[in-house]
C-alpha cells in the first residue's frame, strides 16, 4: 500500500496506473476508520483495479472550530485497518497541502443546502463541495463510494457530479451499523460509556417514525411522538427530524405512492452530534 502526502506524486502515481488501464474506485474519509469505512474500500476492490483512499480532516467543513479540534487523528491506525483491506493508496494530505490559501470560492445547491443539515450547519456543504471537487481533480477516479448516514451530503454531491460534469459515477452504500443498531461514526468514540449506553435510541426512534408512517400518520404527529419519545431519554438535545421526498430532500406530510420516503435525526448526546436516516 502506497501512501502519499503530496499532490504531485499522489497523482503521478494514480495517472501511472490508469495508464496501465486500471480503473480507480475512490473512498474519501476524514479518518478514525471503522468497519463502515472499510465497507467501502471493500465495494471498492469489488469493481475497480486500483483502490484509493484519502484520509484529510477538511477545516472549510466545520463550523464549530471546537469539533475540528475534537475530530480524532489517527492515520497510523488507519493505515492498519486499510492495509488487509487491499487499499491500494492512501492520500493523506496536511491542510497547508489541501489549501495554499482558503478558498473564496462559494458553492450554491439551492434548496438542498438549506434544510436539515444545511439549517444547523451553514457553510457546511460549501466546505464539503470544495475538498471532494480538488479530491476528484487529484485522484481522477472512475468510480467514488460514499456511505447513506450522510444522506443529504450524498444528495449534494450527486449534484456536484451532474453540474460540474465530473466524469465518475458516484456509488451511494448502505449504513453500517453496531449490533445494538447505531450507525456506525467516527463520533461515536467520543460518547462516555454511559452514553453510548442509550445512543441506539437515535436508530429507535427512526424505526418508530418509519412505523408511524407506514400506518398513515403525518408528519406533525410523527414529530410530535418522536419528541416525546426523547423525553424519557433526557441525556439527548435533539435538533431536528426531519421527514422528506428521498430524491429531492423536500419536506413531506404522508408517504407518496412510488418515492422512496427518508426520514433524519440529528441530536447531541454527551456534547456529541449523531445524525441517522432510514429510507423506505
Amino acid at each position: 500500500m502506497e501512501v502519499f502526502k503530496t499532490i504531485v506524486e499522489t497523482k503521478k502515481y494514480i495517472k501511472s496506473q490508469i495508464c496501465l488501464g486500471k480503473s480507480v474506485g475512490f473512498v474519501p474519509t476524514m479518518g478514525a476508520l471503522h468497519k463502515g469505512h472499510i465497507s467501502l474500500i471493500e465495494r471498492a476492490n469489488a469493481e475497480n483495479d486500483l483502490v484509493v483512499a484519502s484520509i484529510f480532516v477538511n477545516p472549510t467543513q466545520f463550523g464549530n472550530p471546537e469539533d475540528l479540534v475534537k475530530y480524532p487523528k489517527t492515520l497510523e491506525a488507519d493505515c492498519a485497518l486499510l492495509k488487509p483491506a487491499r487499499c491500494d493508496v492512501v492520500f493523506a494530505p496536511s491542510a497547508e497541502e489541501m489549501y495554499v490559501n482558503l478558498p473564496d470560492l462559494k458553492l450554491n445547491f439551492g434548496h438542498l443546502e438549506h434544510v436539515m443539515e444545511g439549517a444547523f450547519r451553514p457553510d457546511h456543504f460549501n466546505g464539503v463541495g470544495i475538498v471532494v471537487s480538488k479530491l476528484f481533480h487529484i485522484v481522477n477516479p472512475d468510480r467514488a463510494y460514499f456511505g447513506l448516514k450522510d444522506l443529504q451530503q450524498v444528495a449534494i454531491l450527486t449534484r456536484l457530479v451532474k453540474d460540474l460534469s465530473f466524469d465518475l459515477e458516484l456509488i451511494p452504500c448502505p449504513i453500517i451499523r453496531e449490533l445494538d443498531g447505531l450507525a456506525m461514526s467516527s463520533r461515536n468514540t467520543r460518547l462516555s460509556h454511559d452514553a453510548r449506553k442509550s445512543a441506539s435510541q437515535i436508530s429507535i426512534a427512526t424505526r418508530k417514525a418509519k412505523d408511524l408512517m407506514i400506518q398513515g400518520g403525518n408528519s406533525l404527529a410523527i414529530k410530535e411522538a418522536i419528541f416525546t419519545h426523547f423525553k424519557a431519554y433526557p441525556e439527548f438535545e435533539m435538533e431536528y427530524l426531519e421527514i422528506s421526498d428521498f430524491e429531492q430532500l423536500t419536506p413531506i406530510d404522508r408517504m407518496m405512492e412510488g418515492r422512496k420516503t427518508a426520514i433524519c435525526i440529528a441530536a447531541y448526546l454527551d456534547k456529541v452530534r449523531l445524525i441517522d436516516n432510514i429510507v423506505f
